[in-house]
C-alpha cells in the first residue's frame, strides 16, 4: 500500500469510542499506565552521564582528528536526550507539569538545542491527527512531498528535489540537525511561543557553551569539522528514529478522520526488534501502542504490545509490525511514488 496516494481506512463501527475505552480497560487492569519513577531516574542518570563521558572524551583527545569518533558517539547521545526529552513531553516521567516544562526545556534547549516549546506543539499536533494530509504538520510539504497531489501542487525546493526524494532523504537527513536548531530560534520570534525569554536564554546558553568548548579545545578548521560531522550525524540518527514509525503508511486528506483507535492504529507501523531496537528508537519502535498511549511509560510499551494487538485482531483492525530495514524501505517506495508527478514530462 502506498502513501503517495490518500488512502480511506475501513470505515469505523458505529459505536465510535468503544472499541478504544474496552482497549483502554485492558491497559489499566494490566497497570501498564502507572509510573516507573525508578526507571526514568536511572535512565536520565545514564544518559547525563554518557553526555559527560562523551565531552570528556573530546576534551582528553583534545587537538586531533581523532575527536570525530567523539563526534559520533555524542550525536548519539544527542538523540538519547532527545527521546528523553520527547518522553517528557507526553508526561510519561513526571506527574506535575512545571517538572515537566522544566526538565524538558532544560533537556532540549540547554542540552542539545531544541527549541522544546516549539517542538512539542509540532508534536502535539502530530498525534492529534497523524499522516493527515492537512492536519499533521509533519506532512507539510516544506521540502518533501508526501503526496502526488502535493507533488502537482509543489513549487520551489520540493518541487526540484520530489522528482529524486527518495534517493535524497537520507543524504538530506543529515541537514536534520540543523534545521532542528533554525526552527526553534525561528519560534523565538513568534507570538504563540510560551516562556519565549526563558527558551532563548537556554538555547543561547546551549549555542555559546557548544562552539565555545569546541574552539577552545580545536583549531577553527578541525572545529568546524567536527561540528559537521557531529550534527549531521545527529541529524541522520533523528531521521532514522522517526522515518519508520508513519512514512508509507496509509495518508488521510479531508474529512477521512475515522474513530481515534483506527486513526492512530492504520497510520502507524511498529519495528520488530529486541532490547537493543528499544534502546536504539527509545520505544518508538512500539509506535501503534505509543499512539494509542502517549503518555504510557515506555518500558511498558513491550507489554502492551500483547493487549493492543490481539485487541485489533478480535476488531479485524489491521496491525503492521516489520523490521527496521523492510520499514526503511516502504518509507523510500512511498517518497518516491509521491514524486512521480514530477518526473512525468509535461505535456503542451
Amino acid at each position: 500500500m502506498s502513501s503517495s496516494q490518500t488512502v480511506r481506512p475501513p470505515p469505523a463501527r458505529a459505536d465510535k469510542g468503544s472499541d478504544f475505552a474496552r482497549l483502554s480497560r485492558k491497559i489499566q487492569e494490566a497497570g501498564l499506565m502507572a509510573r516507573r519513577p525508578g526507571y526514568y531516574a536511572l535512565r536520565i542518570l545514564a544518559v547525563t552521564a554518557l553526555y559527560a563521558a562523551g565531552w570528556t572524551a573530546f576534551v582528553l583527545i583534545g587537538d586531533s582528528w581523532w575527536t570525530l569518533l567523539a563526534a559520533g558517539f555524542i550525536a548519539f547521545v544527542f538523540g538519547q536526550v532527545a527521546l528523553l526529552a520527547h518522553d517528557i513531553a507526553h508526561r510519561q516521567v513526571f506527574r506535575l507539569r512545571r517538572a515537566s516544562e522544566v526538565s524538558g526545556r532544560v533537556a532540549g534547549n540547554l542540552g542539545i538545542g531544541m527549541g522544546y516549546g516549539w517542538w512539542q506543539d509540532k508534536h502535539t499536533r502530530h498525534h492529534a491527527n497523524p499522516n493527515h494530509e492537512d492536519l499533521d504538520p509533519d506532512l507539510d510539504p516544506d521540502i518533501f512531498v508526501w503526496t502526488q497531489d502535493q507533488a502537482r501542487a509543489a513549487r520551489g525546493l520540493p518541487r526540484l528535489l520530489g522528482r529524486s526524494q527518495a534517493f535524497l532523504f537520507f543524504p538530506l537527513l543529515t541537514l536534520e540537525g540543523f534545521n532542528l536548531h533554525l526552527a526553534g530560534v525561528r519560534s523565538l520570534f513568534g507570538r504563540s511561543l510560551k516562556h519565549r525569554a526563558w527558551e532563548g536564554s537556554l538555547l543561547a546558553a546551549h549555542l555559546a557553551g557548544y562552539l565555545g568548548v569546541l574552539f577552545l579545545v580545536l583549531p577553527p578548521g578541525k572545529a568546524i569539522v567536527f561540528l559537521l560531522v557531529h550534527q549531521c550525524l545527529f541529524g541522520v540518527y533523528l531521521g532514522s528514529i522517526f522515518a519508520p514509525n508513519h512514512k508509507g503508511m496509509p495518508i488521510l486528506r479531508g474529512a477521512d478522520r475515522p474513530d481515534f483507535l483506527r486513526r492512530q492504529v492504520l497510520t502507524s507501523r511498529n519495528v520488530r526488534g529486541g532490547r537493543f531496537t528499544d534502546i536504539v528508537l527509545g520505544g518508538l519502535n512500539y509506535q501503534i501502542e505509543h499512539h494509542l498511549f502517549p503518555s504510557m511509560p515506555s518500558p511498558h510499551l513491550r507489554r502492551a504490545q500483547t493487549i493492543v494487538r490481539g485487541h485489533c485482531r478480535e476488531l479485524g483492525v489491521s496491525y503492521l509490525e516489520t523490521s527496521l530495514f523492510r520499514s526503511y524501505g516502504q518509507a523510500l517506495a512511498s517518497l518516491h511514488t509521491a514524486g512521480a508527478a514530477l518526473r512525468r514530462p509535461r505535456t503542451a
